[in-house]
C-alpha cells in the first residue's frame, strides 16, 4: 500500500514537472508571435513606425492595418496572389497525390518497387538545388516576373506525385476486399476510386490539401526568385520583405508586423478548424508504408 502511494506521488511529481516544462517551452515559442502582434497595434507616430526598445505599445492604434487596405499599399494584390497560388497548388497536388497513391497501393506492376525507391531518393534532395534550372526553363516559356503566378503553380504541382508516402500508407489501411468485391460486381478501378475509396479517405484528403496549401502560402525563396522585382506578381512574403529591405525600414516596421498578423490568421484558422482530420490523416497514413 505504501509503495503504491509512493508510486502515485512520484507519478504526480513527474507530471507536474512535465507540464511546467511544456508551459515554459510554449511561452518561449509564442513570445516572438506576441511581439509581432503587439507591435502591429503600435501607432506609426510612436517611434516613427520603426523598431523600439519596449514591447507593449504606449499608444495602441489600427493605423497600420488601415494602411494595408489603402490605395498606397499593394497588400491586397499580394494577398490575392498568395491565395491563388496556394489554392491551385493545393488542388493540383491533392489530385495528383491521391491518384499516384491509389495506383501504388492497389496495383502491382513491373518496376513498382524500383519507382518508389527512386522517388524516395529524389525526395531527399532539397528543392532549391533545381532553382537555377527551373528559373531558366520558366523564363524561356514566359513564366517569370509577369507570368510568375502560373509559373509557381506549374512548379508546385508538377512533381507533387512523389509525395505519396503518407497518403499511400492510409490507402493501405483500407481493406482490399472492398475493391475485390466491387470488381466482381463489374466496377472499374476509376469507379472504385471515386465512389468507394475517396469517401472513406476524408482525413487524408484534408491532410494532403492542408499541407499542400501551407507550403506556397509561406513560400519566400522560390517566389522571390521567380517574381524577381516585378511587384505585381509578389506574394505576401516577398512583398513584406521588400518593404523592410528596399524602403524605409523604420517607417515600415509596424506595417510589416500588421501584414504578418493578417497573413497568419487564415492559415491558423484553417489549421485549427481541420486539426482533427489532420491528426487522423497523419496517424492513419503512418500505420503502413
Amino acid at each position: 500500500m505504501a509503495e503504491q502511494k509512493l508510486h502515485k506521488k512520484h507519478s504526480a511529481l513527474g507530471n507536474a514537472l512535465a507540464y511546467i516544462l511544456l508551459i515554459i517551452l510554449s511561452f518561449i515559442w509564442l513570445f516572438p508571435f506576441l511581439c509581432i502582434v503587439l507591435q502591429s497595434f503600435r501607432a506609426p507616430t510612436e517611434g516613427g513606425g520603426g523598431m523600439v526598445a519596449y514591447l507593449v505599445p504606449k499608444q495602441f492604434s489600427l493605423d497600420s492595418y488601415k494602411w494595408l487596405f489603402s490605395s498606397d499599399s499593394n497588400f491586397i494584390r499580394w494577398f490575392i496572389n498568395t491565395f491563388i497560388i496556394a489554392f491551385f497548388i493545393a488542388l493540383g497536388q491533392t489530385c495528383f497525390v491521391l491518384m499516384v497513391s491509389y495506383a501504388l497501393s492497389r496495383t502491382r506492376f513491373a518496376g513498382r518497387t524500383l519507382l518508389m525507391k527512386f522517388w524516395l531518393v529524389l525526395g531527399m534532395f532539397p528543392g532549391f538545388l533545381s532553382m537555377i534550372c527551373l528559373y531558366f526553363l520558366l523564363k524561356n516559356i514566359g513564366l517569370t516576373q509577369a507570368g510568375a503566378i502560373p509559373g509557381l503553380i506549374l512548379v508546385g504541382v508538377a512533381s507533387s506525385g512523389m509525395g505519396y508516402y503518407v497518403c499511400k500508407g492510409f490507402f493501405d489501411t483500407i481493406p482490399k476486399t472492398l475493391d475485390e468485391a466491387a470488381r466482381i460486381d463489374g466496377a472499374s478501378r476509376a469507379r472504385i476510386f471515386f465512389t468507394m475509396l475517396l469517401p472513406l479517405s476524408k482525413p487524408i484528403i484534408i491532410y494532403q490539401a492542408l499541407v499542400a496549401f501551407m507550403a506556397p502560402w509561406c513560400d519566400y525563396i522560390f517566389a522571390s526568385y521567380i517574381a524577381f522585382g516585378y511587384s505585381k506578381s509578389y506574394n505576401v512574403a516577398v512583398g513584406l520583405y521588400d518593404w523592410v529591405n528596399t524602403n524605409d525600414y523604420q517607417g515600415y516596421f509596424t506595417r510589416f508586423c500588421a501584414g504578418g498578423v493578417l497573413i497568419a490568421v487564415p492559415i491558423t484558422a484553417l489549421f485549427m478548424s481541420l486539426q482533427k482530420y489532420y491528426v487522423e490523416g497523419v496517424t492513419g497514413g503512418a500505420v503502413k508504408g
